[in-house]
C-alpha cells in the first residue's frame, strides 16, 4: 500500500512543473495587480509577528502597573499599538479583496481567450476524438476557477509561510526543539492531505467521460433543437433518468472519497492535538518554577498555538497547491497541442486565379480513428473556369472532397493541387482566402441579417451584401423581416426572428458568394429549398459561377444537369463522369438515378 501511495505521489509530483507557468500566465494577464498583490500577501504575512511580540509586552506591562505609574502608560501605549495594528490588517484585508477580484477576472479572461484561440485553430481531426472532447472538458471546466484557486493557495502559502517564519523565530527564545515538534506533528495531516489530493485528481480523470455524458442529457433536455423530439417520442423522462442516474453514481463516489478524506484529517488532527498539550504542559511547568514571566507564557503560547495552526494552514496550502496544479495539467496540455495542418518552411504562393483547375491525385483518406477509407485511388480533374457537379450515393466521400480541399485534413496518400501545386506546399490560411463554401449543415448565427451575410467577407459594405443576398435568393426573405437587415436571425436573444431550413440555408448561400473567392463549392445548396425556390437559383446560378471554378454536390440531379461536368462516385472513386447527356446515353449508375428520380417525380397526387 505504502508503494502504491508513494508511486502516485511521484507521478503527482511530476505535474508540479506546470507551476512555473501558471504563476507566469498570471503575471501575463494582470502584471500590476499581481505585484500588488505579493506586496499585499508579504505585509500580510509580517502583521502577527508584531501583533504576538507586542502581547507579550502588553501581558508584561499589565502586571507592571499594580506596581507603577510608568507600567500602566507602558500598557495603554501597547494597547493603542495592537489596535492600530488590528486596523492596517483589516485595511489590507479589504485591499488584498479588491486586487483579487480586479486579478481573477483578467486572469478568468485571458485564460478563456487562449481556450478559444486554441479550439478555433486545431485540427478538424481532433473534432472526430472522444479524447479531445475530455481534454477540451477539462480545460474548459478547470479554467473557470483552477488558475485563480492556484494564485489563493500560493498567495496563502507565502503569507503563511512568513507568519509561521516569525512564529518560528519567537518559539525558538525557548527552545530550538520547538520547531522540530511543530514539524512531527504535521507529517501526519501532510500525508493525509497530499494522497487524497492524487486520489481526486485521479478519481476526476476516471470520472470525465461520465460527466461529459450528464452534460449531453442535460444539453438535450434544454435544448430548443431537440424539443421536438423529446415530446413527440417521450424522451424527456428517458434523459431524465439517465442523467441522474449518472449524476447520482457521481455524488456517491464523490462521497465515500471525502468520508476517507475527512477520517484522515480527523486522526490527523487528534495527533497535532497531543503535541500542544505536551508544549502547553512545559511552558506552564517552566513558570511555576520561576523561569517564565506571564508575559513569556501568553507570547509562547500565543505563538505555539499560531505556530501549529499555520503549519497546519501551510500544508492544507500546499494540498491546495498540489490539486490545482494537477488539474492545471490539463488546460496545458490542451494549449499544447499540435497541428498536423502546417504551413511549410518553403511556401509555394497559391495561384491568385487558377487556369489548369483542381486535381485529386489518387488520394485515399480515412477520419482519424476509421479503419474505413472513405476515398481510395481516387482521381478527379475539376477545370478552372468550370462547374463540375459531384453526385453519388450517401457515404460515398462527397462531402470529404469539400474537406480536403479547404485542407482541413490531409489525404492519407495522394495529393489534391491546385494549378499541378499540392496543397501542402501553401499556407492554409492562403488556400482559405481562395476558396468559399456553402457547407452542407451551415451555421446559423444568431446575429443581425446583414451581419450573417456580412461574415462572409468582412470588409464589404452594405450594398455588397445586399448584391449577394439578391444573387442566392435571400433578399426577398430578409425584406419580409421587420427590421430588414437589421433584424436579429434566431432565438437566442431579444427580438430575434426564426428562420425555416430553406431561408437559413439562402443566407447561408448569400454568406458564400459574398466571398470574393477563385474556388466555389458547394455542398447541397438547393437540399432545403422548395421547387419555386430552386427554380429560381438555377436561373442564376451560370452567373453566379461565371469566373470560378466550382464543385457542385447535389443529390438533385435537376441541379447536377446544369453543370460542364457531372461525376458520380461510388465506393471512394469516381464511376463515370461526362455532361448530363452523356451520361444518360451510357445508360449507368446516372441513367438509372436520373429515371427513379424522375419517376418519383411524377407520381400521382392524391386527392
Amino acid at each position: 500500500m505504502l508503494r502504491v501511495a508513494r508511486d502516485k505521489l511521484s507521478a503527482g509530483a511530476a505535474e508540479l512543473r506546470h507551476l512555473p507557468r501558471a504563476l507566469r500566465l498570471a503575471y501575463e494577464a494582470a502584471p500590476r495587480w499581481t505585484v500588488g498583490w505579493l506586496a499585499l500577501l508579504l505585509l500580510q504575512g509580517l502583521l502577527p509577528l508584531a501583533t504576538v511580540t507586542l502581547t507579550g509586552v502588553f501581558v508584561d506591562a499589565i502586571a507592571g502597573a499594580v506596581q507603577t505609574r510608568a507600567g500602566l502608560r507602558r500598557a495603554i501605549i501597547t494597547a493603542a499599538l495592537i489596535a492600530a495594528i488590528l486596523v492596517i490588517g483589516e485595511l489590507l484585508r479589504s485591499a488584498a479583496t479588491l486586487v483579487r477580484t480586479a486579478q481573477a477576472d483578467l486572469i478568468q479572461d485571458h485564460i478563456s481567450s487562449l481556450i478559444h484561440r486554441k479550439s478555433s485553430t486545431v485540427d478538424l481531426a481532433f473534432y472526430d476524438s472522444a479524447e479531445y472532447y475530455d481534454d477540451l472538458h477539462r480545460a474548459r471546466t478547470e479554467a473557470a476557477y483552477r488558475p485563480i484557486a492556484l494564485l489563493e493557495s500560493c498567495g496563502s502559502l507565502l503569507q503563511n509561510a512568513v507568519t509561521l517564519l516569525a512564529m518560528a523565530a519567537v518559539l525558538a527564545q525557548f527552545g530550538v526543539w520547538l520547531a522540530g515538534g511543530l514539524i512531527l506533528s504535521a507529517i501526519p495531516a501532510a500525508y493525509v492531505y497530499l494522497s487524497y489530493a492524487v486520489k481526486q485528481h485521479l478519481w476526476r480523470m476516471r470520472t470525465t467521460a461520465g460527466e461529459r455524458r450528464s452534460w449531453y442529457y442535460d444539453a438535450q433536455l434544454t435544448s430548443g433543437e431537440a424539443a421536438p423530439e423529446l415530446r413527440l417520442f417521450g424522451l424527456g423522462p428517458v434523459f431524465r433518468e439517465r442523467f441522474l442516474g449518472i449524476r447520482k453514481r457521481l455524488r456517491d463516489e464523490r462521497l465515500a472519497l471525502t468520508r476517507k478524506q475527512a477520517a484522515g484529517e480527523f486522526a490527523a488532527g487528534a495527533s497535532a492535538f497531543l503535541v500542544t498539550g505536551a508544549a502547553v504542559a512545559w511552558i506552564v511547568w517552566r513558570a511555576v518554577r520561576g523561569y517564565a514571566t506571564l508575559g513569556d507564557v501568553a507570547m509562547f503560547y500565543q505563538a505555539f498555538q499560531q505556530g501549529l495552526k499555520l503549519t497546519r494552514s501551510v500544508l492544507e496550502n500546499i494540498r491546495e497547491l498540489y490539486a490545482n496544479t494537477l488539474f492545471l495539467g490539463h488546460l496545458f496540455r490542451f494549449l499544447d497541442l499540435k497541428s498536423s495542418i502546417e504551413a511549410p518552411a518553403a511556401l509555394v504562393p497559391a495561384p491568385a486565379r487558377l487556369t489548369g483547375g483542381i486535381r485529386f491525385r489518387d488520394v485515399k483518406f480515412q477520419y482519424p480513428g476509421s479503419a474505413r477509407a472513405v476515398l481510395s485511388g481516387f482521381t478527379l480533374d475539376v477545370p478552372a473556369g468550370r462547374i463540375t457537379a459531384i453526385v453519388g450515393p450517401n457515404g460515398a466521400g462527397k462531402t470529404t472532397l469539400v474537406k480536403l480541399l479547404c485542407r482541413f485534413y490531409d489525404p492519407v496518400a495522394g495529393g489534391v493541387e491546385l494549378d499541378g501545386i499540392d496543397l501542402r506546399e501553401m499556407s492554409p490560411e492562403e488556400i482559405r482566402r481562395r476558396v468559399t463554401v456553402l457547407f452542407q449543415e451551415p451555421v446559423h448565427y444568431c446575429a443581425p441579417a446583414c451581419e450573417n451575410i456580412g461574415y462572409g467577407n468582412q470588409e464589404a459594405g452594405r450594398a455588397a451584401i445586399a448584391e449577394a443576398a439578391e444573387l442566392a435568393g435571400a433578399d426577398s426573405v430578409v425584406r419580409r423581416l421587420p427590421n430588414g437587415y437589421d433584424a436579429v436571425l434566431g432565438r437566442w436573444f431579444d427580438e430575434g426572428t426564426e428562420l425555416s431550413t430553406g431561408e437559413w440555408q439562402r443566407i447561408a448561400l448569400a454568406r458564400a458568394f459574398l466571398r470574393d473567392a477563385t474556388i466555389m463549392l458547394l455542398d447541397e445548396p438547393t437540399s432545403a429549398m422548395d421547387p419555386w425556390a430552386e427554380s429560381d437559383w438555377l436561373k442564376r446560378f451560370r452567373g453566379l459561377a461565371e469566373g470560378k471554378t466550382t464543385m457542385l454536390i447535389t443529390h438533385r440531379l435537376t441541379t447536377a444537369m446544369h453543370a460542364d461536368r457531372i461525376c458520380v462516385v461510388e465506393g471512394g472513386r469516381v464511376a463515370e463522369s461526362g455532361t448530363h447527356a452523356e451520361l444518360l446515353a451510357l445508360g449507368g449508375l446516372y441513367a438509372a438515378a436520373w429515371t427513379a428520380q424522375m419517376s418519383f417525380d411524377q407520381l400521382p397526387v392524391s386527392p
